[in-house]
């Protein structure tokens, strides 16, 4: 951790620096690898033992009020996942791993997922290419949480089709914090 970094991590001039990327993109968008298809769609419903037809069955789905084959409204976040891919470097203009460096360097270095909740918009549809633009949504005051002293970062996925037309959204939000910082439980309690 910088010298400048851990003087001014608990002030509110860092909670402004840490403002500053709200409202930032975090990079170019991420396009998804493949449209949209009935193999992943399948794997899905099988992995969650979901059995609608309209996610698997084109009779079915015809028959219903979507007149086609429709992707779970759930899998909207698993078209544009990198898996195993590694993100290409970029030129320093994403906004999400800056402000991730900077709470690093402040000793801000645990991460945990705290919540997420998307929207739809539209169904998506067998052969829809999505793309992602993630922005910076808000960063928290400074907090005091039982894992440790940290700031929520929520990050806003808006989910495009090839028109550029909105088929959901995504507020996901993280709770980076400074390890060892957290609250202990009373002697006695912890498990044997």
């Amino acid at each position: 951790m910088s010298a400048d970094a851990a003087g001014d991590a608990g002030t509110g001039a860092f909670h402004d620096r840490l403002r500053a990327f709200e409202g930032k993109t975090a990079g170019p968008a991420e396009v998804a690898p493949d449209e949209v298809n009935q193999a992943m769609i399948r794997h899905m419903c099988e992995a969650l033992g979901d059995e609608n037809p309209v996610y698997v069955d084109p009779e079915a789905a015809a028959r219903s009020v979507h007149g086609e084959v429709v992707a779970p409204p759930t899998m909207l976040q698993v078209w544009t996942m990198r898996g195993l891919r590694p993100r290409p470097p970029d030129d320093g203009g994403n906004a999400r791993d800056d402000l991730y460096a900077m709470l690093d360097d402040a000793g801000f270095t645990g991460v945990v997922a705290t919540d997420c909740r998307q929207t739809y918009h539209r169904e998506v549809h067998l052969g829809d290419r999505l793309r992602v633009v993630t922005t910076v949504e808000s960063v928290s005051p400074e907090k005091h949480t039982a894992l440790g002293i940290g700031h929520f970062v929520t990050t806003r996925m808006s989910y495009l089709d090839a028109a550029d037309e909105p088929v959901g959204d995504m507020l996901f939000r993280v709770l980076k914090f400074r390890p060892g910082t957290g609250r202990v439980a009373p002697s006695g309690t912890g498990s044997a």
